[in-house]
């Protein structure tokens, strides 16, 4: 599993733009979370959507889409509105926070990541089952370890915010990016689960 973090936006509405379009076409995430609250980046999910349609993106309009486009096309026509209906359907991997309140929820590894706007609202039912706390309000990154647990945030968009978590034999993996999604940073922040087995010999 690869999941991408996007810092809010502060005006850097272009550059979050970029940050998503190399988290998805790039980096290849699986699902990458919007850690602001002011909905920036379902209106550039929105912008993107029209322009690979070419008009109404509402999934609702696919077969709409489907007989004004594909009644007369030749094959290559059909495969290219079939490719752009496909980069449409892969932006549902892009997802928000809807407000200041929302937490969502990730397994990496079998830790279980919280992800949330501000850190000053985590409590007792968020902190104690989570391996890894990430949240959005903070204008510079942070990867910090308290305990057993690690807080991150990707920074925001004015210098920072990127950065994606990824789980596989070596543990889970943090690498961090600027604004330019140039990497700054790669760490290793848990170690992989070991399995411990008893063996019992007879006497």
């Amino acid at each position: 599993m690869r999941l991408g973090l996007l810092g809010p936006a502060h005006d850097r509405v272009d550059a979050l733009e970029r940050g998503a379009r190399f988290l998805l076409e790039e980096v290849g995430v699986e699902r990458a979370v919007y850690l602001g609250v002011d909905h920036a980046l379902d209106a550039v999910v929105t912008r993107w959507a029209a322009e690979l349609v070419e008009g109404d993106p509402d999934e609702r309009a696919v077969w709409a889409r489907a007989a004004e486009r594909c009644a007369r096309a030749s094959a290559p026509e059909i495969d290219d509105f079939l490719e752009r209906e496909r980069r449409r359907r892969a932006l549902a991997a892009l997802e928000s926070l809807a407000d200041d309140a929302t937490r969502l929820i990730e397994l990496l590894d079998s830790k279980l990541v919280v992800l949330l706007f501000d850190k000053a609202t985590l409590d007792e039912e968020d902190i104690l089952p989570a391996s890894l706390l990430v949240f959005g309000k903070s204008r510079q990154p942070l990867v910090k370890q308290v305990g057993s647990r690690w807080f991150l945030s990707p920074g925001s968009f004015e210098d920072f915010g990127l950065m994606t978590l990824e789980d596989g034999e070596h543990g889970i993996h943090l690498m961090q990016y600027d604004r330019y999604c140039h990497e700054i940073r790669s760490e290793r922040l848990l170690a992989p689960r070991v399995a411990h087995l008893k063996v019992s010999g007879s006497s």
